[in-house]
């Protein structure tokens, strides 16, 4: 079963009303299913935008036409002016990683946003990663946030 289905079939994603995803790099899980399937299935989609290192913030996910190249070149959604944040709290939070291990730890790319990010929203966490990304241990930190979950493309 792929990374795809695999978040599709899951009951965290299923009984989720909102969910942030990320749109992924080229060395990363396509988030991009995912995200489609979420909208037909009436679920809002959040995605992340950076802000001041390390904050960042969720946005709407609004289609191709409303996404702009971050700092780090990354698509990101365009805050409209009338938009006041009045939408809701993930459910169900993707997150991107280099690294992950079967409980949880995770590497980010070293800039602290999700963990910034995920240390004040509680919602599921679930890592995405290709299983060749999978290690045995990662070094964590007081600030470094634990997943509830890692999804391969090989079932853990």
């Amino acid at each position: 079963m792929n990374i795809t289905q695999q978040v599709l079939s899951s009951s965290c994603f299923q009984q989720a009303r909102t969910v942030m995803a990320f749109l992924s790099l080229p060395t990363e899980p396509d988030t991009r299913e995912i995200i489609q399937q979420a909208v037909v299935q009436g679920k809002q989609v959040l995605l992340p935008r950076c802000l001041q290192a390390p904050q960042m913030e969720a946005l709407p996910w609004r289609g191709k036409e409303y996404l702009r190249k971050g700092p780090y070149g990354i698509l990101e959604p365009v805050p409209l002016e009338s938009e006041k944040q009045n939408f809701a709290e993930a459910d169900l939070i993707l997150v991107p990683c280099l690294a992950a291990t079967k409980d949880g730890a995770r590497l980010g790319h070293g800039g602290g946003y999700y963990d910034w990010y995920l240390s004040k929203h509680p919602a599921v966490k679930i890592a995405l990663c290709f299983h060749a990304q999978l290690v045995d241990t990662i070094p964590m930190e007081p600030t470094d946030v634990w997943m509830d979950q890692v999804i391969t493309e090989q079932v853990l």
